[in-house]
């Protein structure tokens, strides 16, 4: 299992605000904690950042890619009344809005509102109540009494995230607001960190790269591999866990949490790529599941793999139940046996690595 600074670490990653569009605090908390032992931190003008380990120029460069945002909402309107109106960042629910604790973000520090839910007692059944509500029906109280008092705290455009933060259902299970897909960050930086301390052992050239965006479209994974172009690169998300009730393992696949990370089959998953990592897996006993995609990962890895001339990718990711929402659940064993399987990975590669299909 994780060490107290890893632990500590990886509770403070999950509890910075990250929005996608707005993930400033936690670029700068990863960002500071890679700086200590590896050899270039950098960002690019919208805030994806790079980590480093340079071997040697004649050498080949993997990459491993983790997105640092997360989900959220953003103020679009205030009323007269004071109350806040909301619209979703990436893939927020509306189903699960109502009656949570939210912070509003602001340039003059945090602000804490709750999303309204009319009573039970006086919802309009004829008229919409108790079904899914639209974004544009959600509102926050801040306790502001008209627009002019709650424009002294918040302004259009600051992003919103959920209150709820790192709680532990027992010493395995691990559940958080930003799962995804901060977990991945947090992942890419402990395989830096244990590369590191391995350098004579390392082959290869290595960059982290933890992008923006990637909720709205991939943004920070597109400019960053443009940016660097490396000969292959090993992408980390999350993955739907499908052992909870109501999920058809038909439609979905049957993926379990605490039966270990998951390699992706088809579509930008290069088959040299992941038949390297199935035989680092192998290798060292790592317990692996697998997945199937038929037309897209839904992930970073379909905005890096046709860069330019094409990088060889493959995902391999860890299991989370109930993802996009407050709760989000996932298995430290599944974590540290990704973090082991991506270590592994790296190190079996040969300064010549290449990866054909031919």
């Amino acid at each position: 299992m994780l060490d107290k600074k890893s632990s500590e670490f990886l509770e403070e990653l999950l509890i910075t605000p990250s929005p996608t569009g707005y993930e400033s605090g936690g670029q700068k908390l990863w960002m500071d904690y890679l700086s200590e032992f590896t050899d270039k931190v950098e960002a690019d003008a919208y805030g994806s950042a790079v980590a480093k380990l340079t071997t040697s120029s004649d050498v080949m460069t993997v990459m491993l890619e983790a997105h640092a945002d997360e989900i959220g909402m953003v103020v679009q309107h205030i009323s007269d009344e004071g109350f806040i109106y909301l619209n979703k960042l990436g893939g927020s629910d509306s189903t699960i809005a109502r009656a949570k604790r939210v912070f509003i973000h602001g340039k003059e520090g945090r602000v804490t509102g709750v999303v309204g839910n009319t009573a039970i007692h006086l919802q309009d059944k004829k008229n919409g109540g108790g079904k899914q509500p639209e974004w544009k029906d959600i509102f926050v109280d801040i306790g502001a009494e008209s627009k002019e008092e709650a424009l002294e705290m918040v302004q259009i455009g600051d992003p919103v995230t959920y209150t709820d933060e790192v709680e532990y259902l027992n010493d395995e299970i691990i559940t958080a607001r930003a799962l995804d897909n901060r977990i991945g960050g947090f992942a890419i930086a402990q395989v830096m960190k244990r590369l590191a301390s391995v350098r004579k052992d390392l082959k290869v050239n290595v960059i982290a790269l933890n992008s923006v965006q990637e909720e709205v479209g991939g943004f920070g994974a597109r400019m960053m591999s443009y940016r660097h172009m490396p000969d292959a690169a090993i992408v980390t998300d999350v993955t739907h866990a499908t052992d909870s009730p109501g999920i058809d393992s038909r439609e979905h696949g049957l993926v379990k949490l605490g039966k270990g990370p998951t390699v992706q089959h088809g579509g930008a998953n290069h088959p040299a790529v992941v038949a390297h990592i199935e035989s680092a897996a192998e290798a060292n006993k790592i317990d692996i599941q697998h997945e199937a995609t038929s037309v897209r990962t839904g992930t970073d890895t379909d905005s890096i793999f046709y860069q330019r001339t094409g990088i060889p990718s493959a995902l391999v990711s860890v299991p989370i139940r109930y993802m996009h929402s407050p709760v989000e659940t996932a298995s430290l064993n599944d974590l540290e046996k990704m973090i082991e399987l991506m270590t592994e990975s790296v190190l079996a590669m040969a300064p010549d690595q290449t990866f054909t299909t031919l």
